[in-house]
């Protein structure tokens, strides 16, 4: 995960895969991109295998971001597609 932010953008870039044992790393960065009002963006173009529990964290950070219109996902693979189509 690396972390990339200017004067309008908070942006996380997942590359590789995550499970579980990134959770608590991927929770905090998504807190501090929440925290700093910035547009929160997550970069998925270079992501592997997510497995629920960080899909999990990324939905909720998108739904706290939501109703001030601040985050967004980019460069979803086709694979975490189906698994957030699969998982609800």
């Amino acid at each position: 995960m690396t972390v990339e932010h200017n004067e309008t953008h908070w942006i996380l870039r997942l590359d590789g895969d995550y499970s579980m044992t990134s959770a608590g790393e991927l929770k905090a960065l998504l807190l501090q991109g929440l925290a700093s009002e910035k547009k929160l963006q997550v970069d998925l173009g270079r992501a592997g295998e997510i497995d629920i529990t960080l899909l999990q964290l990324l939905w909720a950070a998108a739904h706290e971001a939501a109703p001030e219109n601040r985050g967004f996902v980019t460069g979803v693979p086709e694979a975490l597609t189906g698994l957030a189509r699969n998982a609800g």
